[in-house]
């Protein structure tokens, strides 16, 4: 059967999207290496350039939207806050992964813990079952991240770099968990204001930080790193955040986990082909492992949905 008009279109955005959050550490990595920015003022850019170019269209969707049924004051602030505060982790420990130990392991670790610790932070908090199928899987992203840690020689794969990547999945985990939690009754916020409110909120609470790490980068190369960061914002935050909402909207929620598996195959082609970062056998068989088992865990969760 031929999907309709829409999924195709919701195909297309979601992989648009899976490609072009791969991009987003390769573009870091090249500012680390012509700037002294670090990835405190990274985040702080990204956050605030994004929430800035999303206003506009936030503000013209809001005047036309029927209002959605109100969530308490408590639950709502929570939800913004610690989404907010969530995202802000995710990015900011992500980029100095890939700092620290590189992109391509940095990207896999982050993208491949992430649906493990939802997944278990769903069954620990929110009474989410994961189904036989879902425990192989999650035992199986963990037989990925040994043998990606552990099977390589030192020096490859930094345990600070991995710490961070687990950290940054974390913050994404904590961040998804509350949106389930809000919205299971029907009152949870609309993704694109949930977006640029956690925007908004994650520049504030990286603001500090970024000021004592140095906002403005001391560079000869000016214009590459602010184009660079321009390209951050706009294509990798502003377009690509909004894109994958609307695909989400009219693919399966499985379907869609094993699409994002775009972002970190990207990462990895681009670590090795732009910056040329080695990938051993470990790191390959790892990958592998890792990845099958976050394919298997979006399964599972869409044979639950099915029963």
């Amino acid at each position: 059967m031929t999907p309709s008009r829409p999924v195709r279109r919701g195909f297309t955005f979601l992989a648009f999207a899976g490609i072009a959050w791969g991009t987003t550490g390769a573009a870091v990595n090249i500012i680390y290496r012509s700037s002294d920015l670090g990835p405190m003022a990274i985040s702080f850019w990204r956050f605030l350039a994004g929430a800035t170019l999303l206003l506009p269209l936030w503000a013209l969707r809001s005047s036309r939207k029927a209002p959605r049924t109100p969530q308490p004051a408590g639950r709502r602030v929570l939800l913004l806050a610690g989404t907010g505060v969530g995202l802000a982790v995710f990015q900011t420990a992500y980029l100095a992964a890939i700092q620290d130990t590189g992109l391509a392991v940095g990207t896999i670790v982050t993208l491949g813990a992430a649906p493990v610790f939802t997944a278990a932070g769903g069954r620990l908090f929110l009474g989410e079952h994961v189904g036989r199928g879902g425990l192989l899987a999650i035992a199986g992203a963990l037989v990925g991240l040994v043998v990606l840690v552990l099977g390589n020689q030192p020096g490859v794969v930094r345990p600070l770099g991995v710490g961070m990547a687990l950290l940054s999945a974390a913050g994404y985990a904590v961040s998804n968990l509350l949106g389930r939690w809000t919205g299971r009754d029907g009152t949870g916020e609309d993704p694109f204001t949930l977006t640029v409110w956690s925007f908004l909120i994650g520049a504030v609470v990286m603001l500090p930080l970024a000021w004592s790490e140095g906002l403005i980068p001391l560079t000869p190369h000016l214009a590459k790193v602010a184009l660079l960061m321009l390209y951050v914002a706009t294509v990798t935050t502003a377009l690509a955040y909004p894109l994958y909402f609307a695909g989400v909207a009219v693919v399966r929620a499985a379907t869609a986990s094993m699409m994002m598996l775009l972002e970190p195959v990207t990462a990895a082609i681009l670590a090795v082909v732009l910056l040329s970062e080695d990938l051993t056998t470990a790191t390959v068989a790892g990958t592998v492992v890792l990845l099958t088992a976050v394919a298997g865990l979006a399964f599972a969760e869409s044979r639950l949905k099915a029963a």
